[in-house]
């Protein structure tokens, strides 16, 4: 049988022709199949692998659940004071009583740094050299929740990681909140925690292009 190579998943280990046939004479009887279709069998066989761990695996499961927030009322000099501390690139925005109100990342303060403001860092680093200002002034006495991101995308506890991988792309973000079913915070999920889960491969979610 001849199987099609539909998949361009790397393995998990590189497998030779020599493992193949190893493997294949432990195997009492006849096998017709050749070492290119043994390979591509592997390929698929991992692949789901990956996918039935990806939808059992939840938020719960991988969430840092020791959270960096800050409040609407932050003065924005104070949360990037915290995000530079803490060397995060996104924080959620909480209320007193920790209900989820938004979402601060870089993207926010470049965003919000005037109508001819910078697009990414080096934009801000260009400016700088240039002696044409620092581009922050422009925000320097606003307050969080003028420039952060509202409402916040969220997931629940029970939210699989195959769900959260699909959702961090769509949205093009490197993190998100996780939340109780009355929106009350419990812990996030960033890219390096779906990385870092047991089987998962790296491959599985890359990281967006410029800060978020």
């Amino acid at each position: 049988m001849t199987m099609p190579n539909t998949m361009t998943d790397a393995s998990p280990l590189p497998i030779s022709d020599q493992d193949i046939y190893q493997a294949m004479k432990e195997i009492p009887g006849y096998l017709d199949i050749t070492p290119g279709d043994f390979k591509d069998l592997y390929r698929i066989v991992y692949h789901h692998t990956l996918q039935r761990i990806a939808q059992s695996v939840t938020a719960e499961d991988i969430m840092t659940k020791t959270v960096i927030t800050v409040r609407p009322e932050t003065p924005v000099q104070e949360a990037a004071d915290l995000m530079a501390a803490k060397r995060v690139s996104g924080i959620p925005v909480v209320t007193a009583d920790m209900l989820v109100a938004g979402v601060l990342s870089e993207k926010d303060f470049l965003a919000r740094m005037g109508p001819n403001g910078p697009k990414t860092f080096m934009d801000v680093v260009a400016r700088c050299l240039m002696a044409r200002g620092c581009a922050a002034l422009a925000i320097r006495e606003k307050k969080v929740e003028d420039i952060m991101t509202s409402p916040a995308v969220t997931v629940s506890r029970k939210t699989s990681l195959l769900e959260i991988s699909a959702l961090l792309k769509e949205k093009k973000i490197n993190r998100v909140p996780v939340t109780d079913q009355q929106g009350f915070l419990v812990g996030i999920v960033s890219r390096e925690d779906i990385i870092h889960t047991p089987l998962i491969q790296r491959d599985m979610i890359r990281p967006e292009d410029g800060p978020a």
